[in-house]
């Protein structure tokens, strides 16, 4: 017959203190927290991701609970943690979409649309494109490794039992959607010039030749030079998104990248 631990009790409630903050973490987290998984998935996910991380993690909850710390407080503020940093990943993945809804506006496709669970409402079909797109990207790069590395050196940061700085957080997302909108008009910023030119060579052309039906010559030509333009930048656009999200993580969790660092030089000697 087999019998139970003694600190049955502590382990149980160590493990729901780490379930709290990496499951916040990763319900917002693109590709992990999209909101076109279902729910119990997603659940399953963070079940399974706390479990793993719990060998490493569950220690400062331990000694959390033995120094006295309420659980119900405790898990209040985990959650308040998880997610404020999941949100401020989230924001800044955002660029993407704000960048996919630019091109889509100049190329003459935003009247294209499609719910988008991520967005919470219609978005042009092109910006769903885009943000899928980059999220592959992401996870072809490891960039995911890095938004997981967070958690991990978020209890040095942020130690459990503490009261999450929330002036910090705010501080910080703030910076983030400054950097998420400037990110994501940086890289429209071709297919903005090319609008730009494409008009003003269009309002010329109906000047010079009012008689000509301007309109439904240039719809079909800037469609396909539009487009033309996205598959020639395409693939540099999302490869600078994916280095522009490990600086930003760079200059706030160095230590994330410095192992993210190492795990690609040592897949590249595997190779």
């Amino acid at each position: 017959m087999t019998t139970l631990p003694a600190d049955l009790e502590l382990q149980v409630a160590a493990f729901f203190i780490v379930f709290a903050r990496v499951g916040a973490v990763l319900m917002l987290l693109p590709v992990f927290g999209e909101d076109s998984i279902p729910g119990r998935i997603r659940m399953m996910i963070a079940f399974a991701m706390s479990a793993a991380l719990y060998g490493a993690l569950g220690e400062p909850a331990r000694v959390a609970l033995q120094g006295g710390a309420v659980l119900p407080a405790v898990i209040v503020t985990e959650l308040m943690t998880g997610l404020a940093m999941g949100m401020i990943v989230k924001i800044l993945f955002f660029a993407i979409s704000m960048a996919g809804s630019i091109v889509s506006m100049q190329v003459g496709l935003s009247s294209a649309v499609i719910f988008d669970p991520a967005q919470s409402g219609q978005a042009p079909l092109l910006s769903k494109f885009v943000a899928i797109a980059a999220a592959l990207v992401c996870m072809g790069m490891q960039v995911h490794h890095l938004w997981l590395g967070a958690i991990i050196h978020s209890y040095q940061s942020f130690p459990i039992g503490g009261l999450p700085p929330m002036q910090d957080f705010a501080q910080l997302a703030i910076t983030a959607v400054g950097r998420s909108m400037t990110l994501g008009i940086s890289l429209a910023a071709p297919l903005i010039v090319y609008g730009i030119v494409f008009n003003v060579a269009l309002g010329l052309a109906a000047r010079v030749a009012p008689a000509i039906q301007v309109f439904f010559i240039a719809q079909p030509l800037n469609l396909l030079l539009g487009v033309a333009l996205l598959v020639t930048v395409f693939g540099t656009m999302l490869a600078a998104f994916s280095n522009e999200m490990a600086s930003w993580l760079e200059e706030h969790l160095p230590g994330v990248v410095n192992e993210h660092l190492m795990l690609m030089q040592s897949g590249e000697q595997k190779r």
